[in-house]
């Protein structure tokens, strides 16, 4: 479905500005570890940094470089808690255990400062978000998920802005007020992909490039036998992070996931008095429509714009130009300025939102389906899968216990599936 193998870095802001760029080899041979995890992007580079921390001996294959897939390439968007509402692990969760799922979606943010922190990683890494109510009804979902947050969790520090104070963050009359979070925020995604690697490869973790994963060999003699191209690793453990490029190495996982385009340009740089004028917080903000809008500042005052979600897997035409439309709609002040560049990509969504834990045997784990919320959430995943790999299981299997369904129609139907189901949802954000 794909092209995955030994692809170049998508020509995006972030390519341009990667600023710890470390080549890596492709797997020769025959290697031996304790973990095989085959995915280099944030899910298996945190996987397999936090294995290292723990005494294991780690290897990450990755079938192009390092961050090439949606950590790469998406929003830099970092949002606590996850992409569903609570309300959907409380279906299959008691009480407590919600309150533990709840203090871990705020943990993923804590993950992502540490790292940064420990690692000296240079992602320009910035703290506020404002989730922008469109419609007048959307105050009201807002509001009601800040008072559960205080009521519920135990976290206050959601607070309302009123339309006649949101020029304060963004210079625009679309939106009616929002809800600002100043805990969340946005990085620079493949910067900080890549200064994790370099955390997992001082850490002693293997790291090879250009390495496409061709087969997951049954154990023998209490090994995985992972197979490359020209290479292949024995393991007891395998960790599984491609998310939307799965494919068929494990095809009843990969049911339970959608991949979903998703795009953004650069604007030329604004200055940083025009650029500090259009959103004076220098907060990451989204919309709060189905079909979403999402932008931010970028360090040399470009305006990142993100959005046109497809789920036909084809790029929308002119694609910069149909991203500038929706951009106008927001900034008409920007009419003079010119795009400098346009990228897309493909993360992975589940059926209910929610991120999609498990194991498909005792010595295989995975972790996909992050669906949005891949920036922060994939330290998580990637931190939970150590614990269970070194016997402490307990929070992984809060996730791994939640029920997950195939889309239907399968890899043939869900495609067109969910393109009118689009539709509906795009008329109702019209209304």
């Amino acid at each position: 479905m794909f092209n995955i193998a030994n692809q170049p870095h998508e020509p995006s802001w972030y390519a341009a500005t990667a600023n710890d760029r470390h080549p890596y080899p492709s797997l020769e041979g025959t290697v031996d570890a304790d973990v095989c995890v085959i995915g280099a992007g944030l899910t298996g580079i945190s996987a397999a940094l936090n294995l290292a921390e723990r005494g294991f001996s780690v290897v990450v294959l990755e079938a192009s470089q390092v961050g090439w897939g949606a950590s790469g390439r998406n929003g830099g968007q970092m949002i606590a808690g996850y992409a569903c509402g609570m309300d959907t692990f409380a279906e299959q969760l008691t009480e407590g255990e919600l309150q533990h799922v709840w203090q871990m979606g705020q943990e993923t943010i804590d993950i992502i400062r540490r790292r940064v922190d420990r690692h000296s990683i240079d992602c320009d890494l910035t703290f506020g978000y404002l989730h922008a109510g469109n419609k007048p009804r959307d105050e009201t979902a807002l509001m009601a998920s800040r008072d559960e947050a205080a009521t519920r969790f135990g976290y206050d520090r959601l607070h309302w802005v009123p339309k006649a104070e949101m020029n304060r963050y963004v210079q625009s009359d679309r939106y009616i007020g929002g809800l600002y979070d100043p805990d969340s925020g946005h990085l620079q995604p493949l910067n900080y992909t890549l200064g994790l690697a370099r955390a997992a490869r001082g850490a002693g973790v293997r790291i090879f490039e250009n390495s496409l994963v061709t087969s997951l060999g049954e154990p023998a003699s209490g090994k995985h036998r992972v197979s490359t191209a020209k290479g292949q690793v024995n393991a007891s453990f395998v960790v599984l992070a491609c998310n939307a490029y799965l494919g068929e190495l494990a095809p009843a996982t990969s049911r339970k996931i959608m991949p979903v385009g998703t795009y953004v340009i650069a604007t030329e740089p604004l200055g940083p008095v025009r650029g500090g004028a259009l959103m004076p917080a220098n907060a990451a903000v989204c919309d709060s429509r189905f079909v979403l809008d999402y932008f931010r500042m970028s360090p040399d005052d470009r305006l990142l714009w993100g959005g046109k979600v497809s789920y036909s897997t084809m790029q929308p035409p002119n694609l910069a130009q149909a991203m500038r439309r929706d951009m106008l709609a927001t900034f008409p002040q920007l009419e003079d300025v010119k795009i400098d560049y346009a990228w897309g990509g493909f993360c992975d969504i589940t059926m209910n939102r929610a991120p999609h834990f498990g194991r498909l045997s005792p010595t295989v784990y995975f972790a996909q389906g992050f669906s949005g919320h891949g920036v922060n959430t994939t330290g998580l995943a990637g931190q939970l899968i150590a614990e269970a790999i070194a016997g402490q299981a307990a929070r992984f299997d809060l996730f791994a216990k939640l029920e997950h369904r195939d889309f239907p129609g399968g890899t043939l139907l869900r495609t067109p599936a969910l393109v009118l189901a689009m539709a509906w949802f795009r008329l109702r954000d019209w209304l």
